[in-house]
């Protein structure tokens, strides 16, 4: 890493940890529209292969998020209970923000039906996990060797949540019926629940970041295009309506600070993608 890379990914690993906890904010798509996402992906699933680099890049990155964590998180829960819609129209700004960044990795220079297609599958992947049936993974049957497996499994599938931008590991978990079993487990440091949790999002950390780098290695331009469509559909989910009256200036401003905050931040980390 160079010098510039030390002094900026702290700052946004803090802006990444700080939002991946609002709901249905993605902390990977924080992360790719800060130009920080490919990197993450590549210095977790080449590990073993760039050990000094990739451990120092994740030191310095799970730093700063859990900076953000503790100094960020809670206020920005409290602005958005506080004032709900014009914080997230800030959210959807800052979105916003990162969609050229993206556009510049696929590469597209004219239309095609892979500027559609891709895309649109995308936002049906997003589409997907939202239809999820609520509930799914039942509390009452984390117990025994059968609830291991399926915590396991929920830890899979947080990880893909966790790891592919759009997607929104709290509201996956809220959907399949572990979010607050989750949370009192760890307040309550409940190990019986977190190390099946934690070993299947070991396990799909690890898959879902091979597949990624390998993807975006092979097939950059569909790829790219794909994680756009994640992201367009995570604008979907946030998106709060539009407001009436003195409230539409308010929120046009807030769309407006985001898109160009982050568009300012983007550029400067245009090197370390």
């Amino acid at each position: 890493m160079n010098k510039h890379t030390y002094l900026t990914v702290v700052p946004k690993g803090m802006i990444v940890g700080g939002t991946m906890l609002v709901p249905g904010v993605s902390g990977g798509s924080m992360a790719m529209i800060l130009g920080v996402y490919d990197r993450l992906v590549s210095s977790v699933s080449s590990f073993m292969k760039h050990k000094k680099e990739s451990l120092a890049f994740l030191s310095l990155f799970s730093l700063g998020g859990g900076l953000g964590m503790i100094l960020f998180a809670r206020p920005l829960l409290a602005l958005i209970e506080r004032y709900p819609v014009p914080a997230l129209y800030f959210f959807l700004g800052a979105v916003a923000g990162g969609v050229p960044l993206i556009v510049r990795k696929a590469e597209v220079r004219r239309f095609s039906w892979k500027a559609l297609f891709f895309p649109a599958a995308g936002l049906s992947v997003v589409f997907l996990f939202s239809v999820i049936p609520t509930g799914i993974f039942q509390p009452e049957a984390t117990a025994g060797p059968a609830g291991f497996l399926m915590l396991t499994a929920a830890g899979i599938l947080a990880a893909a949540a966790l790891v592919l931008p759009g997607i929104s590991v709290s509201y996956l978990l809220l959907l399949i019926g572990l979010y607050d079993e989750t949370m009192r487990a760890i307040s309550e440091f409940y190990l019986p629940f977190l190390v099946p949790l934690g070993i299947g999002l070991l396990l799909g950390i690890i898959l879902t970041t091979k597949l990624l780098e390998h993807a975006m290695t092979a097939h950059p331009q569909p790829t790219y295009l794909m994680i756009l469509g994640f992201i367009l559909g995570s604008m979907a989910e946030v998106f709060p309506g539009i407001p009436a009256g003195s409230g539409l200036l308010l929120c046009a401003a807030m769309l407006a600070a985001g898109f160009f905050i982050i568009r300012l931040l983007s550029a400067n980390g245009r090197d370390e993608a």
